[in-house]
């Protein structure tokens, strides 16, 4: 994914890594993406939070709607991807036992 990490990118990266107000940073995602978007994005988050945890496809579907190639894809990149929905999952971790 080389070729995706542009100076744009960059520049999207710097701007989220400074916020650590919520209430700006939903701001953010409400002026950069859609309902839809943000709704996606959000559910993959807790797809992968229950692939986590050992859950089956089935309850994840029943309790996300998500459909199984959204489960096949997140479960994929836990396994095989760069790391990021690990260190999404220890920061919701973290925050849980705060």
């Amino acid at each position: 994914m080389a070729e995706l990490r542009t100076k744009e990118v960059d520049d999207l990266l710097k701007v989220l890594a400074s916020l650590d107000d919520e209430d700006v940073i939903f701001t953010l995602l409400e002026d950069l993406f859609t309902i839809r978007e943000i709704r996606e994005t959000s559910q993959r988050l807790s797809v992968a939070r229950m692939l986590s945890a050992g859950r089956p496809y089935t309850a994840i579907e029943d309790a996300t709607g998500a459909s199984a190639t959204t489960i096949a894809r997140v479960s994929k990149c836990l396994s095989h991807g760069a790391g990021g929905y690990a260190a999404a999952l220890e920061v919701l971790e973290d925050a849980a036992t705060e």
